[in-house]
Order: structure tokens, then sequence, then C-alpha cells
């Protein structure tokens, strides 16, 4: 009896053990458990990707890439053309000016705002872009007021009765206008009609205060029209004339 008791006591004190060690275990577990709400705070991790999501917006700047396509394909307008070749001009690009020179007729300079028919010089275009440094001596027309011949290299023409002023910065342009300041006849719309031609001027009202107005300037680039394209077929300078 004395072992059955001792037997009965050794297990209950054992199974309070075993109650005890898991009660003592399960605090033990649930910090596993608590461990989970902190990878809750993991996408917060990635909240980056809503910072990706602007990306997208890149797709705005590509999709309007494809309107400059039509652009690059499409024949320039006058003032365009204009540009580019006075920047040709600007720059003594005798290449860039050859390539818009017309096959056909080729380009007259015209020193005076009266276009000269039968005086002012036509080049083609396979001799403009070597015309920079041909040494010849050509007679361009007649210095107004003198009357004596305008005799000049290309090089010297270039300076005097072209680009002789900053067009490219200084002037205001205008089309199928032009500003009528001396007291030369302008007949470029008689040598180059409008059905046929569009010109651009560009116009410098002063250059030195000094002279009160009596130094302006302007270049006008007259475009043949063929289709929509614009070849080049004409410079005509012009200032003011005594």
């Amino acid at each position: 009896m004395h072992t059955v008791k001792k037997t009965g006591k050794l297990a209950l004190a054992a199974a309070a053990f075993v109650l005890l060690a898991a009660c003592s275990n399960t605090p033990a577990a649930e910090p596993e458990a608590t461990a989970t709400p902190v990878q809750t705070e993991q996408p917060a991790a990635e909240t980056p990707a809503p910072s990706q999501s602007p990306e997208p917006s890149a797709a705005p700047s590509a999709s309007a890439s494809p309107a400059a396509v039509p652009d690059e394909g499409t024949p320039p307008t006058a003032l365009e053309a204009a540009s580019t070749v006075m920047r040709a001009l600007e720059n003594g690009n005798m290449d860039t000016l050859s390539a818009w020179v017309s096959r056909d007729h080729g380009v007259r300079f015209s020193p005076y705002g009266y276009v000269d028919t039968e005086n002012d010089l036509v080049f083609t275009h396979e001799e403009i872009s070597g015309l920079k440094d041909d040494p010849e001596q050509r007679t361009w027309g007649s210095f107004q007021g003198s009357g004596k011949p305008i005799k000049l290299t290309f090089a010297e023409y270039f300076k005097r009765f072209v680009y002789d002023a900053d067009f490219v910065n200084d002037a205001e342009i205008s089309l199928n206008q032009a500003e009528d300041k001396g007291t030369m006849i302008n007949n470029i719309t008689e040598v180059y009609p409008a059905d046929k031609y569009d010109y651009v001027d560009y116009h410098i009202s002063s250059i030195d205060p000094q002279y009160q107005g009596m130094d302006w300037r302007s270049l006008r680039l007259v475009f043949e029209k063929i289709g929509e394209d614009r070849i080049l077929a004409g410079i005509v300078h012009d200032e003011w004339t005594p």
C-alpha cells in the first residue's frame, strides 16, 4: 500500500511538472506569433513600386517623338528655308548654300533692291561651292551714286553685298513684304512673281545711331515654289542709296 501511494504521489508530481512545463513554454511560443506583425511592415519596403509608377510618364515623351517624324518629311516653309540659308550665309557655308540652289536656273545675286536681269550675275548649283576661293574679279553691276562698276571677287562681293550686317541676330523678318526705304525702285515681285516665288526679307533699320537710319540694310532671299518645295533662286541685297 505504501508503494502504491508513493507511486501515485510520484505520478501526480510528474503530471504537475508536465503542466508547469507546458505553462512555462506557452509564453515562449507567443513571441513567435507576435513576430508576424513585424512582417506586415515589409510591404512598406515595397512602396518604391508606386514611385516607379511615374516611369510610364516617360511614355508620353516617347509618344511625342513620333510627332516630329512627319516634320522631317515635310517640305520647309519659305521662312524655314530662309532661316537655314541665312545661317549658311552667316557661317560662309557654301556647301549648304549650294544644296539650296536651283539646279535649273541657278541663283541670281543682286547688289541693290532693283533686280537687273541683264547685268546681275547668276551662278549654277555646281559653281556655288567653289566661289568663295575663286580669285577671279567679276563685274556685279554698278555702284549707286558713282555709277562705277562693282568689280570684286566673290569673297569681296559677299562681304560687301551679301552678309554685310548681322542679319541672323539683328534683323526683322517678314514674308513677301519688303521695307522700302531707298530711292531705288524695288521690282522684286516683277522679276519673281508671287504665284511662282516667295521671298523673305531680313531688314535692319539702323546699324549705327549716328547715321540716323541712313545705314539700314536688307537681305531678301527668294525661293522658287516647286510644289511644296522651296529652291533658292535669288539673293537680293538692299541699302540706302543717294
